[in-house]
């Protein structure tokens, strides 16, 4: 029987393989390692067993991820600013550099700020932010002692992960925070902040909302973070005529 191989075929093969190699494809790559080789044979002495095979190791799952319980949250506004300060979940490496509230309960709006500026110390918006906020408040015609005004992070954070402070429960933490001010008002700047109360992003510079919690609704303006207000003269006037049709609701 005749076996020589068919000439086309071989003409088609090596016109495939020049076609890569003009393309500039001369080898073959793979993204993962390939073990090519068996592992050497165990030479055994005469009557010596073979050994078992050991069974792969199986990797252990990670770890889950510690939560905060909402039933171990402080039941009274003292107790949460002290337990603010020290809670170990509420932020990674400690409690350094952690900034306080301010603010008083009952008061006529609470502002919920995304986290501390960078110079902060002592005072929670200390710095350009905080003067651009007392200047709105002057305007809504609100005292610095009737606002109540807060963080979601204790600290200045850049980079913060905010899925992750999310699946850590720190939406709970706020929501408790607002029940224990039991403001008049709400006044949230930053779409991180909004989310963490399950609200969507603003799709414009300010929105009317509601926050409800255990049957209270709390009337809620909702803007984007001071540090974008600061550099957008529109979204200060958008917020503005967002607040005159909140105050007549």
């Amino acid at each position: 029987m005749d076996h020589r191989p068919n000439p086309e075929f071989l003409d088609d093969i090596s016109g495939a393989l020049d076609w890569w190699r003009t393309a500039g494809v001369d080898c073959d790559f793979l993204d993962e390692p390939a073990t090519w080789l068996a592992p050497p044979e165990v030479e055994l002495a005469p009557g010596e067993p073979r050994p078992r095979p050991q069974p792969r190791k199986v990797e252990a799952a990670a770890p889950e991820r510690p939560r905060i319980d909402p039933a171990t949250l402080p039941a009274d506004l003292p107790a949460f600013k002290e337990w603010w300060m020290t809670e170990p979940l509420l932020t990674e490496g400690g409690a350094g550099l952690r900034v306080p509230p301010r603010g008083v309960k009952g008061a006529k709006v609470m502002v919920l700020v995304e986290e501390p500026e960078s110079e902060d110390g002592d005072v929670l918006l200390a710095g350009s932010q905080g003067r651009l906020l007392s200047a709105m408040l002057t305007a809504f015609g609100i005292a610095a002692d009737h606002a109540y005004v807060a963080s979601a992070l204790p600290r200045h954070t850049p980079g913060a992960d905010w899925t992750e402070m999310t699946e850590r429960g720190l939406g709970a933490v706020l929501t408790q925070h607002i029940a224990l001010v039991a403001p008049q008002r709400l006044f949230v700047l930053g779409s991180n902040v909004l989310s963490l109360l399950g609200h969507e992003p603003p799709q414009g510079p300010a929105v009317l909302r509601t926050f409800n919690h255990e049957g209270a609704k709390i009337p809620m303006i909702a803007s984007w973070a001071l540090r974008a207000l600061a550099s957008q003269p529109r979204a200060k006037a958008a917020l503005w005529r967002a607040w005159l049709e909140g105050i007549a609701v």
